[in-house]
């Protein structure tokens, strides 16, 4: 059994694809958290438990697990890595007293790094420096640690944030070391990192005699108790059936309610608990109205906690209802009310989300993120819970201050192979970015560092990995609000609009694929203003690609050869989300993801031309 007398809470922070949620499992498992017959023992990546974190290979939401270790409890926090999701790693810094900083031994530290350790810093969080993947043939530890360390000269407030241990791992192997191995094949295990955590963060129960007090960090949503609220224990103790007082960072008093259950964290389970003390990071149930940020507190100690700041959005998107063709046949939900609903109850979890009513059309929203991924994986889970609906194309927020314009900056780092090294200082030149540092390495490739605009950032994702066939790897740090500079022409070619519903037939795409790339398969139901295909040249053009060859005594089908088409090129949402322009929409549905023009047919369209 734990000690009830010493919980560590430690979050684990990195940039994307550094290793967070590998290394987290390893220590799952080596701490015998599950049966050796368990599914979980052969799995990996255990706390990316929904299908879209396991498909895209990212974390999503920040997740909580617990581990024994020579009696101890760690309480463990697994962050997003990705700069979209930083919300959720901002509501999360006040649950932990440290940082596992988790850093590739060959990518060295990038822009979420720097971002996450700032956060982590600001928060007074004591840091373990883990360098990962030291195993690869492209590993540069020495340089790396350097990296690292002046990150921290730069970020840090005050000299103790300098002095911090260094753990080496190889977090797919579950094997850590407190000096740099010399033979990195010998036996391990991740005993050097929790000696490490012992040793150097903070016991977090503290002031256990004080009244009362947590801040809600979270909720989950429970079939039969209502929303449970996560949160931190920051000081004093609570039981079961115990009445508390809930309040508004503002000081103000919602209610009083009696907490009716109560649970723990043990491994990737919850376990009802009767009594809880400071430190321990608990759920508790009682009360469904609940929202991020508030304070539950003893009800003779009625005082709350500071709001949870939370970085603005910097991109927004109309959201609608789908007026397609086949939207009745493919969703379950469908009306403006119902998307309303949903995108409202969206907004209570997902801080780093605003969502407000579209001035210029009543059943329309207006949905603000940190960026097209984050935007894409909203829409992805809405469609898959059966939600039909049409976006349009993104574009940056603008503020106004003091009769100025100004628009959000981001530090991009580019990784690319160095046979691209132009085709990306082309790029960058022609979207006006500044060129903040660069690095060049044989065997790693190289990194450069860029600051630009959102606005001309918007699609530079989807083109660099096309124009460096996928040998390139983007991250982006928002650097705030700067005054607005020059923009970029940018000319998209000319799109294939269907011009007739029905199915596309071989013989129709064939005619389309003379004039551009095609985005149907034969067979595939199309309809009137759908976008089948995109021209080589500016300028759109109207189709039939379900025409089928005509037939007659003369000329049977067989004296033909054979069509040979091209595979169709499909879209994922984030690409659509930068494919499209300000007359076109991405046609949502549980079943299939379309391309298409606001105004299906074509009177419709120039008669909206001419009053544009």
């Amino acid at each position: 059994m734990p000690n009830l007398s010493d919980i560590r809470n430690v979050a684990v922070i990195a940039h994307v694809d550094h290793g967070k949620t590998t290394l987290v499992d390893a220590l799952l498992k080596q701490t015998h958290t599950f049966r050796d017959n368990q599914e979980e023992m052969t799995r990996d990546r255990i706390m990316d438990s929904n299908d879209l974190e396991r498909e895209k290979g990212i974390t999503i939401l920040s997740k909580n697990t617990s581990v024994v270790y020579k009696g101890v409890k760690i309480n463990i926090i697994d962050t997003p890595g990705h700069a979209d999701f930083g919300g959720e790693v901002e509501r999360i810094m006040n649950m932990a007293d440290a940082a596992l900083l988790i850093v590739d031994a060959a990518e060295g530290p990038l822009s979420q790094t720097k971002f996450v350790l700032k956060k982590a810093l600001e928060a007074k969080l004591k840091i373990i420096l883990v360098i990962n993947k030291i195993d690869r043939k492209d590993a540069r530890v020495a340089e790396v640690i350097r990296d690292a360390e002046n990150l921290f000269l730069t970020l840090a407030g005050d000299d103790d944030a300098l002095d911090f241990p260094i753990v080496f791992a190889i977090g797919r192997d579950g094997k850590c070391y407190t000096e740099m191995p010399t033979d990195l094949s010998a036996p391990g295990d991740t005993t050097p990192l929790f000696e490490t955590i012992l040793k150097y963060v903070p016991n977090s129960m503290v002031n256990v005699d004080k009244p009362f007090q947590m801040q809600i960090s979270a909720f989950e949503k429970n079939e039969y108790l209502g929303n449970l609220a996560l949160g931190r224990i920051i000081q004093g103790k609570v039981k079961k059936g115990d009445f508390v007082s809930l309040l508004n960072p503002d000081q103000k008093l919602v209610g009083n309610f009696k907490i009716e259950k109560m649970f723990v964290n043990e491994g990737i389970q919850k376990v009802e608990a009767i009594e809880a003390s400071s430190g321990e990071v608990i759920y508790v149930a009682g009360n469904s109205n609940i929202k991020i940020g508030q304070t539950i507190t003893d009800t003779h100690y009625q005082v709350a906690m500071p709001s949870i700041e939370i970085s603005e959005p910097t991109i927004k998107a109309s959201f609608g209802p789908n007026t397609g063709v086949f939207a009745k046949e493919e969703a379950k939900f469908l009306t403006s009310r119902e998307l309303k609903e949903r995108l409202a109850e969206e907004m209570e979890t997902n801080l780093g989300m605003k969502i407000e009513l579209d001035h210029n059309d009543s059943i329309r929203m207006i949905v603000a993120g940190r960026g097209e991924l984050h935007l894409a994986i909203l829409i992805e889970k809405l469609r898959r819970e059966g939600y039909a609906l049409e976006v349009g194309k993104p574009e940056v927020i603008y503020k106004e201050i003091d009769g100025k314009t100004f628009e959000p900056f981001a530090e991009v780092t580019i990784v690319v192979d160095n046979d691209y090294v132009g085709v990306v200082t082309s790029e960058m030149g022609k979207r006006k970015g500044t060129m903040l540092d660069m690095t060049t390495d044989e065997k790693y490739g190289t990194k450069m560092i860029y600051k630009i605009s959102e606005r001309n950032a918007l699609g530079l994702r989807s083109r660099l990995i096309a124009d460096t066939r996928g040998m390139v790897a983007i991250t982006f740090l928002s650097l705030g609000y700067e005054t607005k500079g020059d923009g970029v022409q940018k000319v998209r070619n000319g799109v294939i609009i269907a011009d007739k519903n029905g199915k596309a037939l071989s013989f129709g795409l064939d005619l389309a694929q003379k004039r551009g790339i095609t985005f149907v398969e034969p067979t595939e139901d199309i309809y009137e203003g759908q976008i089948v295909g995109l021209r080589p040249v500016e300028g759109d053009l109207e189709m039939n690609v379900c025409k089928g060859k005509q037939l007659t005594n003369m000329r049977s089908s067989g004296n033909d050869d054979a069509i040979t088409l091209a595979p169709a090129i499909k879209y994922s949402i984030e690409e659509a989300l930068d494919f499209i322009e300000n007359d076109e929409l991405i046609d949502v549905t549980p079943k299939n993801v379309r391309l298409r023009k606001k105004y299906l047919t074509k009177v419709d369209r120039v008669r909206n031309a001419r009053k544009n």
